[in-house]
């Protein structure tokens, strides 16, 4: 069975760090395309930060220039989502997603992830 889990999430002041996990069991991470995607309630989804799979492209939505990064220990099988200077309006519940489909580059709209985790919820607040 294909799986994507998240895992990291909690509490944390504003200005706070967090780091995310993403490991994925029945396939090998290094082989996809991965984006960290976020949903705050009654909001859409957005598309934070993703990363191709051959490593060569990373984008991120503007809102986490600076602050965010997505890195990959194939040994684990793991993608990470380091968190840093978190704000209030971080606060959302994050997810993972993986392609095979798209290669070579990444976008941060949901459109051709196909395999999604269940999410880790992050927030911000003192």
């Amino acid at each position: 069975q294909l799986q994507l889990v998240e895992s990291g999430g909690g509490l944390v002041q504003p200005g706070g760090s967090l780091k995310l996990s993403c490991t994925a069991s029945g396939f090998t991470l290094d082989y996809y395309t991965i984006g960290w995607f976020r949903q705050a309630p009654g909001k859409e989804r957005e598309g934070v930060i993703c990363i191709s799979s051959n490593d060569r492209s990373t984008r991120f939505a503007d809102s986490v220039k600076g602050r965010f990064t997505i890195s990959r220990d194939n040994a684990k099988n793991t993608v990470y989502l380091q968190m840093n200077s978190l704000k209030p309006e971080d606060s959302a519940r994050y997810f993972c997603a993986a392609t095979s489909t798209i290669v070579g580059t990444c976008y941060l709209t949901h459109v051709g992830y196909g395999y999604w985790g269940q999410g880790t919820q992050v927030t911000v607040s003192s």
